[in-house]
Protein backbone atom coordinates (compact mmCIF):
# COMPACT_ATOMS: atom_id res chain seq x y z
CA UNK A 1 0.00 0.00 0.00
CA UNK A 2 3.23 2.31 0.30
CA UNK A 3 2.90 2.27 -3.44
CA UNK A 4 -0.91 4.35 -2.98
CA UNK A 5 0.79 7.20 -0.57
CA UNK A 6 3.83 8.14 -3.26
CA UNK A 7 1.20 7.89 -5.96
CA UNK A 8 -0.77 10.77 -3.66
CA UNK A 9 2.18 12.67 -2.94
CA UNK A 10 2.95 13.13 -6.53
CA UNK A 11 -0.71 14.10 -7.51
CA UNK A 12 -0.60 16.33 -5.13
CA UNK A 13 2.77 18.37 -6.19
CA UNK A 14 1.34 17.67 -9.79
CA UNK A 15 -1.26 20.22 -8.74
CA UNK A 16 0.75 22.73 -6.48
CA UNK A 17 2.89 22.94 -9.75
CA UNK A 18 -0.30 24.52 -11.45
CA UNK A 19 0.14 27.08 -8.87
CA UNK A 20 3.51 27.83 -9.41
CA UNK A 21 4.07 27.19 -12.85
CA UNK A 22 8.08 27.15 -12.29
CA UNK A 23 7.96 22.96 -13.02
CA UNK A 24 9.69 22.73 -9.73
CA UNK A 25 6.85 20.90 -8.33
CA UNK A 26 6.37 18.49 -11.13
CA UNK A 27 10.26 17.09 -11.37
CA UNK A 28 9.48 16.41 -7.26
CA UNK A 29 6.32 15.01 -8.31
CA UNK A 30 8.56 12.72 -11.24
CA UNK A 31 10.76 11.68 -7.77
CA UNK A 32 7.41 10.39 -6.01
CA UNK A 33 6.11 8.51 -9.10
CA UNK A 34 9.85 6.54 -8.75
CA UNK A 35 8.72 6.18 -5.06
CA UNK A 36 5.92 4.54 -5.91
CA UNK A 37 7.00 2.10 -8.44
CA UNK A 38 10.04 1.43 -6.00
CA UNK A 39 7.40 0.33 -3.25
CA UNK A 40 5.26 -1.30 -6.03
CA UNK A 41 8.57 -3.88 -6.56
CA UNK A 42 8.49 -4.25 -3.09
CA UNK A 43 11.35 -2.30 -2.50
CA UNK A 44 11.73 -1.17 1.73
CA UNK A 45 11.18 2.39 2.72
CA UNK A 46 14.54 3.40 3.12
CA UNK A 47 15.08 2.20 -0.87
CA UNK A 48 11.46 4.09 -1.77
CA UNK A 49 12.92 7.36 -0.20
CA UNK A 50 16.72 6.85 -1.80
CA UNK A 51 14.75 6.22 -5.75
CA UNK A 52 12.78 9.03 -4.73
CA UNK A 53 15.65 11.87 -3.96
CA UNK A 54 17.77 10.41 -6.67
CA UNK A 55 14.90 10.54 -9.29
CA UNK A 56 13.96 14.06 -7.68
CA UNK A 57 17.00 15.32 -7.91
CA UNK A 58 18.05 13.87 -11.64
CA UNK A 59 14.73 15.70 -12.77
CA UNK A 60 15.74 19.13 -11.24
CA UNK A 61 19.27 19.39 -12.14
CA UNK A 62 18.84 17.52 -15.86
CA UNK A 63 15.28 17.99 -17.05
CA UNK A 64 14.24 21.03 -15.31
CA UNK A 65 16.47 23.70 -17.19
CA UNK A 66 15.75 22.21 -20.29
CA UNK A 67 12.11 21.81 -19.93
CA UNK A 68 11.99 25.62 -18.60
CA UNK A 69 13.75 26.39 -21.37
CA UNK A 70 11.95 25.14 -24.02
CA UNK A 71 8.64 26.69 -22.14
CA UNK A 72 10.47 30.02 -22.37
CA UNK A 73 10.62 29.75 -25.80
CA UNK A 74 7.70 28.44 -27.06
CA UNK A 75 5.51 30.58 -24.80
CA UNK A 76 4.54 34.35 -26.19
CA UNK A 77 5.56 37.21 -24.84
CA UNK A 78 2.48 38.24 -22.84
CA UNK A 79 1.82 41.79 -21.55
CA UNK A 80 -0.36 42.39 -19.17
CA UNK A 81 -1.31 45.02 -16.80
CA UNK A 82 -0.36 49.26 -17.73
CA UNK A 83 1.80 47.27 -20.42
CA UNK A 84 -1.10 45.76 -22.34
CA UNK A 85 -2.61 49.42 -22.48
CA UNK A 86 0.22 50.85 -24.29
CA UNK A 87 -0.47 51.06 -28.12
CA UNK A 88 -4.50 50.49 -27.86
CA UNK A 89 -6.77 52.66 -29.30
CA UNK A 90 -9.12 54.94 -26.85
CA UNK A 91 -11.80 57.46 -27.34
CA UNK A 92 -12.31 60.45 -25.62
CA UNK A 93 -15.47 60.63 -23.34
CA UNK A 94 -14.90 64.43 -22.67
CA UNK A 95 -12.34 66.69 -24.42
CA UNK A 96 -8.76 65.93 -23.51
CA UNK A 97 -6.30 68.26 -23.23
CA UNK A 98 -2.55 68.79 -21.53
CA UNK A 99 -4.54 69.06 -18.18
CA UNK A 100 -6.85 66.10 -18.34
CA UNK A 101 -10.10 64.33 -19.96
CA UNK A 102 -11.72 61.06 -19.84
CA UNK A 103 -11.13 57.97 -22.37
CA UNK A 104 -13.00 54.83 -22.84
CA UNK A 105 -9.78 52.24 -23.22
CA UNK A 106 -10.72 48.52 -23.45
CA UNK A 107 -13.98 48.90 -22.16
CA UNK A 108 -12.81 51.02 -18.86
CA UNK A 109 -13.19 54.84 -18.41
CA UNK A 110 -9.68 56.20 -17.71
CA UNK A 111 -8.65 59.30 -16.65
CA UNK A 112 -6.46 60.87 -19.88
CA UNK A 113 -4.26 63.95 -20.95
CA UNK A 114 -2.52 64.24 -24.00
CA UNK A 115 1.03 63.52 -24.06
CA UNK A 116 4.29 66.00 -25.00
CA UNK A 117 4.13 67.05 -28.83
CA UNK A 118 7.32 65.08 -30.27
CA UNK A 119 9.73 66.98 -31.51
CA UNK A 120 9.09 68.30 -34.66
CA UNK A 121 4.92 67.78 -34.67
CA UNK A 122 2.76 70.42 -33.83
CA UNK A 123 1.27 70.43 -30.47
CA UNK A 124 -2.94 69.66 -30.43
CA UNK A 125 -4.78 72.48 -28.06
CA UNK A 126 -7.49 69.50 -27.13
CA UNK A 127 -9.24 66.11 -28.70
CA UNK A 128 -13.11 66.84 -28.75
CA UNK A 129 -15.52 64.14 -27.21
CA UNK A 130 -16.06 61.07 -29.36
CA UNK A 131 -12.58 61.46 -31.28
CA UNK A 132 -10.21 58.49 -31.13
CA UNK A 133 -7.09 58.67 -29.79
CA UNK A 134 -3.63 56.23 -28.60
CA UNK A 135 -2.54 55.24 -25.71
CA UNK A 136 1.03 56.10 -25.83
CA UNK A 137 2.12 55.86 -22.09
CA UNK A 138 0.29 55.27 -18.70
CA UNK A 139 1.37 58.00 -15.78
CA UNK A 140 0.30 56.24 -12.67
CA UNK A 141 -3.46 55.89 -13.02
CA UNK A 142 -3.97 58.59 -16.26
CA UNK A 143 -3.75 57.50 -19.57
CA UNK A 144 -1.51 59.55 -22.03
CA UNK A 145 -3.00 59.79 -25.17
CA UNK A 146 -2.22 61.08 -28.67
CA UNK A 147 -5.06 62.09 -31.28
CA UNK A 148 -5.06 59.72 -34.61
Amino acid sequence: MAWLWWLGGALVLAVVETLSADLTFIMIAGGALGGAVAAGLGANLTVQVIVFAAVSVLLLFLVRPWAKAQLVRRTPNMLTNVEAKIGREATALTAVDLRGGRVLLAGEEWSARLAEPRPGTPEPRAVAAGAHVRVVAVDGAVALVWPL
